[in-house]
């Protein structure tokens, strides 16, 4: 994995995985239809992109609040299986996001997602979705159980 070494952090992660790893594992899948892609993997968080078209509006022409969830629980999920050893497995058991302000067609949102704990058994995974602007557009926060591997 690439770091950015301006963050002066000791990777938490177990597994080694490229974004390019990541978005060819999501191609075919609910993430890669709706355009998600890792873009940056630091050493204790990820950010991804989404676009948002006619894919992920609501009837009103705004950025539906699923599709935000759908990022988080992605990406949340993804660094849930990069923080583990080998054989370990983590899913995702609860998702809440609260949606701040509107996100129209032919804006981009980007997403970065930070622990808030990793135990043994119990992951909690915060994600921050803002818009073009960079004006914060969702908080959302993903809780993960982790599988004995």
């Amino acid at each position: 994995m690439s770091y950015n070494v301006a963050d002066n952090k000791p990777p938490i992660w177990r597994r080694t995985a490229t974004p390019a790893d990541i978005n060819r594992l999501h191609q075919g899948t609910l993430p890669g239809l709706l355009g998600i892609e890792v873009m940056e993997i630091g050493p204790d968080w990820l950010r991804a992109e989404m676009p948002v078209d006619q894919r992920h509006l609501q009837p009103m022409g705004l950025l539906h609040g699923g599709a935000n969830v759908v990022l988080a629980e992605t990406i949340g999920s993804v660094c849930a299986f990069l923080v583990l050893p080998e054989g370990g497995a983590a899913v995702g058991v609860e998702v809440n996001a609260n949606h701040l302000a509107a996100v129209r067609a032919g804006d981009r949102v980007s997403a970065t997602v930070r622990p808030v704990h990793v135990g043994r058994s119990i992951q909690v995974w915060q994600v921050e979705v803002s818009r073009g602007d960079g004006r914060l557009s969702c908080v959302a926060r993903l809780t993960t159980t982790v599988a004995a591997g």
